[in-house]
Formats: structure tokens, sequence, C-alpha cells
């Protein structure tokens, strides 16, 4: 009898519980669909903000100014607060954040972190006005707006500058307008909800902040039609004749004269759901090979100067490459085809006498051979089936990749240079454990980073090569491939000026360069060098190794400087960069006073500093209340629909309450069992 209630009792919880789990798991996964929201009451609603943006960029010499004017309308009956987590480019300084109200503009100012949330908490629950923005990341930003009437708008501009990227005698200026879903590893910990939580994500033990950097990503049909585009003027005086302007990313509209150019795209307004990428070079013959600028801020000097190593080549020398390719979900779509052909395209490099390797990651890393094998045939034959088959699924587990390419045992035949090549998205947000990862794991390896994607995490590109004392490139299509890697492999060959010695006069006072050590150079790649505190006279001394060990050196007469603005907080950022890297170094915190004191100074947003800025009036009726909405970033294009990233309004508590049911009935079946008379 009690065997016949047991077994009827396991049907019915098979048919009770399943349905719940299904329920759970399909609420959890990412599904596209409808946007939705939440209000108050735990109501569904549609989106109540809309965004707006318009970049106007003006471009004088290595220097690139942005005025981001971004409008959040609310379009509900109900006060708002907007807040919307979006990147920059980044090598971006911040340096200017204004509200406008109607006619009012209200200008904000630097505040430490924490003390500029208690400004921005304070207006908001006071029914004030009032707007901040906040650095999660060099490239990643917050940007929140208290007390939006219904049916209204407030506009925030933000201010920001970027050195132009100069390579191969190309100049590059990139704008991001979304981002990739970031993977967050580690387990989650137990208490992460707060008033500042905006985020798809819960802190990790690895992510501490994944909450506050994982906006919602939906698809462009998700929100209103006119909501996230944007508008783009650029502005390029080079001061050397241009040749044309292109975009890998646009189609442009270029109106050339002389040394200026004015750019925009073809559209009025741009969908944001890729980066804007304008590219111009100058007439043949007139590419600069060096330069320098000079700058007065409030009393003091400053002194930009760029020098580009000569074209040259060394003695070819026989390689160990371990190519290294992303396969997590994030690189679905057009990603992984693009991976798979600059990992095909670097199989092609390789020369008789070369060895090489071929790991994937994404949960797990895996190599194709047990340690590099030499670039034979039939090696080459397995490797190639081996990349063509590659799918993008998982997780983006970085560090057990890293481990495995920096741990790997050399292959016979003898000394080679040994290199790494990483190709991905870079779509993490544990990028400082993985920096120290490549530090203390490098050795007399040199690793270079190639970005897949149309919206790549550059942070972590830029900033693993140059850890890994290599190169970086981009690929933003599947057009892109063979120029991208033709240039990255041909700076492989060997870095065409080490040793860098970099001397500028001798005036008796501290000048603190930045960078404060300077790498070594690559083909076509410059050498750019910020001071403070030198005037615009004597000589800029530079030398260093060819290769084959030949001594090079030249010189720049600093009286010829061109005048410049923003070298001051250009020099301001690489300072704040430099105290943060010393401190990772040497194991311990920034100096956050130190830091703190240079960013108020120069006006510049850092780690430890926010901007803010507050209505005075109350404009929220104290009978009235306030929404808050966390606006969504738009599915990067070229990605599937694995990384669309939308509020959930369900939780895992129909599956709770399913387990916590079978516990209940098994101890039912249990106790009748006990009940059974004993024979």
């Amino acid at each position: 009898m009690a065997e016949g209630i047991s077994l009827w009792l396991a049907v019915l919880l098979m048919l009770f519980v399943h349905p719940l789990y299904a329920e759970a798991r399909q609420m959890g996964m990412e599904q596209p669909g409808q946007l939705y929201l939440m209000n108050d009451q735990s109501a569904r609603q549609q989106p109540a903000l809309i965004l707006d943006s318009d970049f106007q960029v003006h471009v004088s010499g290595l220097l690139a100014e942005t005025r981001l004017t971004r409008v959040f309308r609310n379009t509900s009956d109900q006060w708002q607060e907007g807040i919307f987590v979006f990147p920059l480019p980044d090598k971006a300084t911040v340096y200017g954040l204004r509200m406008t109200i109607g006619e009012r503009e209200i200008v904000g100012h630097i505040e430490p972190k924490a003390k500029a949330r208690q400004t921005y908490e304070r207006a908001r629950q006071a029914g004030q006005q009032a707007a901040t923005l906040e650095q999660h990341r060099p490239n990643l930003f917050t940007s929140r707006v208290a007390n939006i009437p219904p049916g209204e708008s407030v506009q925030v501009e933000i201010r920001y500058q970027q050195p132009v990227a100069y390579k191969h005698g190309e100049f590059e200026l990139r704008l991001p307008t979304t981002l990739t879903p970031r993977y967050m590893p580690g387990e989650p910990l137990a208490e992460t909800q707060g008033p500042w939580q905006s985020g798809w994500a819960l802190a990790t033990k690895e992510v501490a902040d994944a909450h506050e950097i994982s906006p919602f990503t939906v698809r462009p049909q998700d929100v209103d039609g006119g909501s996230h585009r944007a508008r783009i003027g650029i502005e390029i005086e080079s001061g050397l004749a241009l040749a044309d302007v292109s975009s890998p990313s646009h189609r442009l509209h270029t109106e050339l004269d002389g040394a200026r150019a004015t750019v925009r795209p073809e559209q009025e307004k741009v969908l944001m759901d890729r980066d804007v990428i304008v590219r111009w070079r100058p007439v043949a013959g007139s590419e600069p090979k060096a330069a320098v600028f000079h700058q007065t801020w409030q009393g003091e000097d400053y002194l930009m100067g760029m020098v580009l190593p000569p074209e040259t080549a060394g003695p070819v020398l026989r390689r160990e490459l371990v190519f290294v390719i992303d396969t997590s979900g994030s690189m679905a779509g057009d990603s992984i085809a693009q991976a798979r052909s600059a990992l095909l395209k670097g199989l092609e490099t390789l020369r008789p006498g070369d060895s090489f390797n071929v790991i994937q990651f994404n949960s797990q890393a895996h190599a194709l051979f047990a340690q590099p094998v030499p670039a034979e045939g039939h090696y080459l034959a397995r490797a190639r089936r081996y990349v063509q088959d590659l799918r993008a699924n998982g997780g983006t587990e970085m560090a057990g990749a890293l481990s495995l390419a920096l741990g790997m045992d050399s292959g016979p035949g003898g000394e080679r240079v040994r290199q790494v090549v990483f190709i991905t998205d870079g779509a993490v947000g544990n990028e400082s454990a993985l920096f120290n990862q490549i530090r203390s794991g490098l050795t007399d390896r040199r690793l270079f980073t190639v970005g897949i994607g149309s919206a790549p995490n550059m942070h972590f590109l830029r900033e693993a090569a140059r850890w890994g004392r290599g190169e970086f490139t981009a690929i933003h299509s599947g057009a892109e491939v063979d120029r991208a890697l033709n240039r990255l492999f041909a700076a492989m060959e060997a870095p065409v000026l080490t040793n860098l010695d970099v001397r500028w006069p001798d005036q008796g006072q501290p000048l603190e360069p930045v960078p404060a050590r300077p790498g070594d150079l690559f083909r076509g790649t410059p050498l750019v060098q910020v001071v403070r505190g030198l005037p615009a006279a004597g000589q800029l001394q530079v030398s260093g190794q060819l290769p084959g060990g030949r001594h090079w050196s030249t010189s720049l007469d600093l009286a010829q400087a061109a005048p410049a603005s923003g070298l001051n907080r250009q020099w301001a950022r690489g300072r704040i960069d430099e105290l943060t890297d010393t401190a990772r170094l040497q194991g311990q915190t920034p100096d956050e006073q130190q830091i703190t004191e240079l960013s108020v100074r120069h006006g510049v947003i850092s780690p430890f500093t926010s901007f803010v800025v507050v209505e005075q009036r109350r404009a929220r009726p104290e009978t009235e209340s306030a929404g808050s909405q966390s606006i969504p970033t738009l599915l990067p294009a070229g990605s599937q629909p694995g990384m669309l990233r939308y509020p959930q309004t369900a939780t895992f508590a129909p599956l709770f309450t399913a387990l916590g049911s079978l516990g209940l009935m098994f101890s039912l079946a249990i106790a009748m069992l006990n009940r059974r008379p004993s024979l």
C-alpha cells in the first residue's frame, strides 16, 4: 500500500514540478521579446524615457574634443529618474557636465565620489532636479538624472577629450555608442541590492561592481522609434593637407578643404548599435614624422611631443606563436566569423622553422596541441580544420586561457621569439585581475590583442597589449581582416625601437612625463609623451636601439611647438593612470587623496571623483512621487539574440516553491511508511 502511495506521489511530483522548473528556466533565459519595465506597484509598463544623443567633435592635431548632449524625454505621466550606463572612448578625459532645464543652464562640479552620491541623493529626494556622472572603468560611465517632469525633457551635456590614434600614416577617431554585455566571473555576493543597483548582473567576488556596469541590452525595435539615435558632426583641423576621409562603420558625407574637413554620416541620425569610426590620411609625402605642441594653463607650461620611429626591418627570427581565440557566447554571430578569419590569416603568416598552437576558450580553455608544434603541413591542416569548426557558446573564463597560454612549455627545435595573439571582444568585467595575470605570467613573451566586433571593449584590448609589451588592433568587419592583420603581423616581426630614451631639456624642475616609461615602439606607431612645467624652448632628444643593435636618435626643436589646448587635462589623466599602475605593480591601493587632488585641480573625472549638478529650486511637488528607470543599450550590430539582457519580471521563486513542496511530499511519504504496522 505504502509503495503504491509513494509511486503515485512521484508521478504527481513529476507532473507538478517539471512545468514549474520549465517556467523558471524560461523566464531566466535570455530570449528576445518586448521590453517591459516594472513600476513600484509591480505592474508592467512600457519604457517611459526616450534618449536622444548628439556628438559634436572638434579635432585639432592629435586631440579631439567632444560635446556629447543627451536628452532624456519623459513620456509618462509620472516624474522619473533616468539611469544610463554607456561607453566612452577608452582614453577619454571627461572634463565637464552641464544640465539644461528649459532656458536654465547649470554647470556641474567635481566632488569625491561618495560625497557626489550624497549630494545627488539629497537633491533627488528633496524633489530637486539633478544629474551626476560616474566613472566605473576608463571607458564605462553612468549618468543619472533626477526628477524629470512628466511629458518634459532634461538635457545633459558631457564634455570630454581623447587622443586621436595615428598609425601607419593614418589618423583614426572612434566614438562608441553601445557596448557588448560583459561576462562577470566569480560567485555572486549575498548582498548586492541597493539604491544604486541598475544592471542585470549581481555583484560577484571577482567583479564587485557588476551590478553597476551591466545595463540591459535590447533590440532597436524594443525602444521608441525615436530613441537611441545619435546625430554626429566632426570638424577636423589636421594641420596637414588631407587626401581622403573614410569610415569602415558608416557611409559619410565629407567636405574637404585643404587641411580641414567637415564630416557627418549620410543619415541625419545613426542607430546607436556600433562604434562610429572615422579615418583620414594626409596627402602622400606629407605624413608627419614628428610634432610638438605647447599650452600655458594657469601659469604652467605643458608640452606634447610626438616622434615616429624609422621605417626599418630587422633580421627574420623564428617564432613560437600561440593563438588564443575567444569562443564565448558574446562572440556569436559576425564576431566569431571575423575571429576565425583572423586566426586563419595568422596561420598563413607562419614560416618554416616557426612553431605554433591554438587555444580556444569559453567556460573552459582547450589547447589543440599539448605544446607548440612545428608549422608544417599536417599540423597546419589540422589547425585549419579545428578553427573552421569553432562555434561560440558559454562563458568568458579568460583567466584560464591566459594561464594555459602563458604557462605552456615551448616545443622542441631550439630558441624562438615567443608571442601570444589574443583574439577577443574583451567583454569581461574583471579587467584589472587579468592585467595582473598578464604582467606576472608574461616572462619573455609578448602579448598582442586583436579586437573583434562592432563594439569591443577597447580599454581591455589596449591595456592587455600594453601590459603584454605588445600591440593591438581592432577589426570592425570581415572586410577589414586582411588589412588589420597584415599590419599587426608586420609589426610583430620585431619592435623597430627598443631601449627608448626620451630626454626633455633640463630646467631643474620635476617634469613628471606621461607615460613615464614608454615601451618599445612597433612599426608605424609613434611615441607620444606629455610633460608639465617646461617652456617651449630647447631640444627634445629621443634615442633607441634599432633591430640588429644599431643606435638611432633624433631631436625636436621645442621653440617650433604649435599652440594647443587640453594638454593639461591630458597630462592629468595620464598622471592618474600612472599612479594607478604604480599601485597595481606594488600590490597596493592607489593613493586616493593624491588622485582626488589631481582630479579636482584639473577638473577631470577619476575613479575616485564624480561630476554632480543640482538645480537649487524644488521641481517635484511634495505630493507626487517619482519612479526610476534604467535605460537599456542596444544589442551591438552582428550579435546574436543570446546576448540580449531584458529586465526580468520573474525570479526562481516558482522553482524554490516546487523544491520545497518536493521535500514536504517526501517527508509525508516517509512518515506514512514509518506508520506501516511491523510484521
